[in-house]
C-alpha cells in the first residue's frame, strides 16, 4: 500500500515527522492493513438478514456495502399471477410490523386504477385511518424497544413491548389475527368495528401515553443514550433528498414532508396533527421524530373515534363498503340463500374484481416511510406488472455514505435509526 509522506497523519494528527519513523516503510507498518469483516446476515443488531460488509482502518470504516436479498420472495411478480383481491394477503408480509398499514395502501392502489377511490363510505375511511395509525404505534413501538436494547437500555424494550402487546389484542378482535390481518378488501374492509373495540382502544391510548413518557424519561437524557445517538449518523437534507429517504429519516434531516400533509388520501385532511421534523439529521434526532410521530397517532387516533360516522357500534348501520355490487362481496347470509349472490360471489372469487387499462401510481405514509405501488393493468382481474416502492429498500441505500468515518460500534446505532425491515427491502 503506498504511502504519501506529505499527507500521512496517525490518529492523534501528527505528520510523518512526528511519527518517529525514519523511513516510508516504517510509516507502512504503522499504518498496517485494513480489515474485512461481515457484519450479519445472521447479526441481532441488523433486524433481520441483512449483510453488510465493512472494510475497516483499526475501529473506522472506510468502506461498506449492504448486501441485501436473502429473504427476497419475488412478490411484485406473484402479483402478476394472482387476482387483485387474492395478493391482499401478500402485503402483510412486506413491512411485517405494520400489515394493516399495508393492506389499506394496496387497497387505495387497486381503488385508484379502478377510479372508485373518492367513492369509500366515510365510515370506511375513518376505520382505515384508526387501522394505520395503530400501525404506525405498533412499528415505532417495537422499532424504539430494539434500538433501546441494541444500546444497552432493556428496561425500554419491555415497556414498548407490553404497549405493542396491547395493539395486537386489538388488531386480534378487529380483524381475527395478531400478526397477518388481510383485513382490506377492494372497495372496503371484511368486517365492522366488534363490540367494545371503541372504549378498548381509548383505554390503550391513554396507556400507551403513560409509557411514552416514563420511556422519554428513560431515553432522551440518559447520558449513554445520548452520547451514542447525538452526532452519530448525520444525514443531511441535501443527502436525504438526493437517495429518495422518506418517513422518519427524512423528517429527520429536517425536510418538511409527510405525504399524509402532501398529498391527502382517506380522511388526513379533515384531521389534526403535527408533522414532526428534526434539525441535526443525526440518530438522536430520529429517535425523536418517532417518538412525537407515536404522540400524534394517538392524536389522531383520539380524533377518528370521536368522529366516526355511526359511532362505535354503527347503530344507524352506516356502510363500510362501496355498494356498486362490483367489487366486494355479497353478505355471506345472502350467499347461502340466493343464486345470484352465489353466482356473483363464484365470479369475483375466480375472476377478481376487473380493473381497466392504465398506469397508477399510489404513495402511502407508512410507518418506515412512503410504501408506493405503481401498477400497470392492461384491463381484467390481475396486473399486468406491479412495482412496490419499499421504504426500507430506499433507505438502505444511503449506508454506503453514511458508515465510513465512523466507529465499528456505530453501526448498531445507524442502522437502529434507520428502522427498516428486511420484509418489504427484499419483497
Amino acid at each position: 500500500m503506498a504511502v504519501q509522506e506529505i499527507t500521512f497523519k496517525d490518529p492523534a494528527g501528527r505528520l510523518p515527522q512526528d511519527t518517529g519513523a525514519d523511513s516510508v516503510e516504517d510509516l507502512q507498518d504503522l499504518q498496517g492493513d485494513k480489515l474485512v469483516v461481515n457484519m450479519g446476515p445472521s447479526h441481532p443488531s441488523t433486524h433481520g438478514v441483512l449483510r453488510v460488509l465493512i472494510e475497516l482502518d483499526g475501529e473506522t470504516i472506510t468502506r461498506a456495502v449492504p448486501d441485501i436479498g436473502y429473504l427476497h420472495r419475488g412478490d411484485e411478480k406473484i402479483a402478476e399471477n394472482m387476482t387483485y383481491t387474492q395478493f391482499i394477503p401478500y402485503t402483510d408480509r412486506l413491512d411485517y410490523l405494520a400489515p394493516l398499514a399495508n393492506n389499506v395502501a394496496y387497497a387505495l392502489a387497486v381503488e385508484k386504477l379502478m377510479g372508485i377511490d373518492t367513492k369509500l363510505p366515510p365510515r370506511c375511511q375513518y376505520i382505515r385511518v384508526i387501522c394505520c395509525e395503530l400501525a404506525r404505534v405498533s412499528a415505532h413501538l417495537l422499532g424504539l424497544g430494539a434500538y433501546a436494547m441494541d444500546i444497552g437500555a432493556m428496561t425500554v424494550f419491555l415497556h414498548t413491548f407490553t404497549e405493542r402487546e396491547k395493539i395486537y389484542n386489538l388488531c386480534e378482535r378487529l380483524t381475527g389475527a395478531r400478526f397477518t390481518t388481510s383485513y382490506t378488501r377492494i372497495g372496503g374492509l371484511t368486517r365492522d368495528l366488534p363490540k367494545g373495540f371503541v372504549d378498548q382502544c381509548r383505554k390503550f391510548i391513554t396507556e400507551c401515553e403513560v409509557t411514552l413518557k416514563e420511556t422519554d424519561q428513560l431515553l432522551t437524557r440518559n447520558r449513554i443514550f445520548v452520547d451514542r445517538t447525538r452526532d452519530v449518523g448525520i444525514i443531511t437534507a441535501e443527502q436525504a433528498i438526493a437517495y429518495g429517504l422518506s418517513g422518519p429519516n427524512l423528517r429527520g434531516s429536517g425536510v418538511d414532508h409527510d405525504v399524509r400533509k402532501a398529498a391527502p388520501y382517506l380522511v388526513y385532511k379533515d384531521l389534526e396533527f403535527d408533522v414532526v421534523v428534526g434539525s441535526a439529521g443525526d440518530c438522536y434526532d430520529r429517535y425523536q421524530v418517532r417518538m412525537e410521530e407515536m404522540r400524534q397517532s394517538l392524536r389522531l387516533l383520539r380524533q377518528c373515534l370521536d368522529r366516526i360516522p355511526g359511532g362505535a357500534d354503527n347503530a344507524i348501520g352506516e356502510p363500510i363498503n362501496i355498494a356498486d355490487g362490483k367489487t366486494v362481496l355479497p353478505p355471506k347470509n345472502r350467499v347461502l340463500t340466493g343464486m345470484e349472490e352465489l353466482i356473483h360471489q363464484f365470479m369475483l372469487v375466480t375472476e377478481g374484481v376487473n380493473a381497466p387499462p392504465g398506469e397508477i401510481y399510489f404513495g402511502a405514509e407508512n410507518p418506515k416511510g412512503e410504501l408506493g405501488f405503481f401498477i400497470h393493468s392492461k384491463g381484467g382481474g390481475t396486473p399486468h406488472r406491479m412495482k412496490i416502492r419499499a421504504p426500507s429498500f430506499v433507505n438502505l441505500s444511503i449506508l454506503p455514505v453514511l458508515l465510513p468515518g465512523h466507529l465499528m460500534s456505530d453501526v448498531v446505532s445507524i442502522l437502529g435509526s434507520i428502522d427498516f425491515v428486511m420484509g418489504e427491502c427484499d419483497r
